[in-house]
């Protein structure tokens, strides 16, 4: 039983008692009432007994109530009494259940926390690991920068110096030229009759011949025309620089009766062929006036891949005879395996045909054994005077 319902049950028993007294003082006052109009004025000492008989009567059934409403009291006492201690009871049983399920839930959060943290620890550590791994490799980019940054500043140096600068383009064409060609059409250092040694000569098909091809070009002032400071210099010295060049290039290098009808101009580096072709054209003009080509090593790449082209097509027709030979060779080998193969399968039909009269002949052998054990052979009739005859086994 609950609280509410004790409570409730109170209520009702105190309405009771209140009711069942106002009752009582109801029917004492009708009894006084109709005792008040059957009294008359000459019985009041028997109406006064009967107010004190009255008087203890009501005295008494108040006695009688108050000790019913004390017992009833004490009766509801003690079922709050045991009520609440059931309540108390469960109240106790359900704390210990909760603080269970409390506990249990606070291991499980417990538990996913410590996964969580796990995870987060172990994602937190992948990731550190990470970091440390590309630091570590822009540490070693950053170690190759400045390597190359060296390599950088150690090139600039080179192509500062003639000397070093015409090694350099020397070693980059005889890369490009090695890669590209066969030993046997080109050569380096040549020397001509009038003594000009020339970096490189491509030796082409007539009538092209003998192409020059030099690998020193200028690039002091090219640099210092992006220079800061006094030593830049406008684009006119390098125009005049690589105009000079030019002129030696098709002064020494073409040679009448020994040379083809121009040279090449190797530029061993792409940002100054472009310069060149991007902001001036009149040293394309004027380079082609004297039959020199201005080639990079992408360009010239492309040269020597064309030329190569050409070569193994002059090549293809130089050989066009002994191809044209081969094939009549081949031929005529042709025809006599075609009529050996004539005669081949010949010889297989004969075969065969032998082939197939045997196997008649040895199936007629095979069928007259049979009739053998089948005891069915016929004796033909025979005069004495003849032998008999072999059966034929055609």
């Amino acid at each position: 039983m609950s609280a509410d319902t004790l409570t409730i049950l109170i209520a009702l028993l105190a309405a009771g008692l209140a009711a069942a007294a106002a009752w009582l003082a109801w029917a004492a006052r009708q009894d006084i009432a109709n005792i008040r109009s059957e009294v008359t004025a000459g019985d009041a000492e028997r109406h006064r007994a009967v107010l004190t008989d009255l008087h203890d009567g009501l005295t008494k059934q108040g006695d009688r109530l108050t000790g019913k409403q004390s017992e009833e009291a004490d009766r509801l006492r003690r079922a709050l009494s045991e009520e609440l201690a059931r309540n108390r009871d469960q109240m106790q049983a359900l704390e210990r259940s909760l603080a269970s399920v409390v506990e249990k839930r606070l291991d499980d959060i417990s538990g996913k926390v410590n996964e969580r943290l796990d995870e987060g620890f172990k994602k937190t550590n992948e990731t550190f690991v990470s970091v440390m791994t590309r630091l570590q490799t822009i540490d070693d980019a950053q170690k190759k920068i400045e390597s190359l940054t060296t390599s950088v500043v150690s090139l600039q140096e080179v192509l500062g110096d003639k000397r070093s600068r015409g090694a350099f383009g020397e070693m980059q064409l005889e890369q490009i030229v090695r890669n590209m060609l066969p030993e046997s059409v080109f050569e380096f250092q040549f020397t001509f009759s009038n003594g000009v040694r020339a970096d490189c000569v491509l030796k082409f098909p007539e009538p092209t011949g003998l192409v020059c091809v030099d690998s020193k070009f200028p690039l002091e002032n090219y640099e210092r025309m992006f220079a800061e400071g006094p030593e830049r210099l406008t684009p006119a010295a390098f125009k005049a620089d690589v105009k000079k060049h030019i002129n030696d290039i098709s002064s020494k290098y073409i040679i009448p009766g020994q040379t083809g009808d121009g040279a090449v101009m190797f530029v061993p580096a792409e940002a100054v062929f472009a310069e060149i072709h991007a902001h001036h054209r009149d040293l394309v003009e004027f380079a082609q006036a004297r039959h020199v080509w201005i080639a990079s090593p992408t360009t010239l790449m492309a040269i020597l891949t064309t030329a190569m082209a050409v070569i193994k097509d002059v090549e293809t027709r130089k050989q066009v005879h002994i191809i044209k030979d081969e094939l009549n060779k081949l031929g005529a080998d042709f025809g006599r395996f075609q009529a050996r193969m004539d005669k081949l399968a010949t010889h297989i039909d004969q075969a065969k045909r032998d082939v197939d009269e045997v196997q008649i002949s040895s199936k007629k052998i095979s069928e007259r054994f049979a009739k053998i054990e089948r005891v069915e052979i016929e004796a033909p009739a025979v005069s004495t005077a003849t032998k008999p005859a072999l059966p034929d086994l055609e």
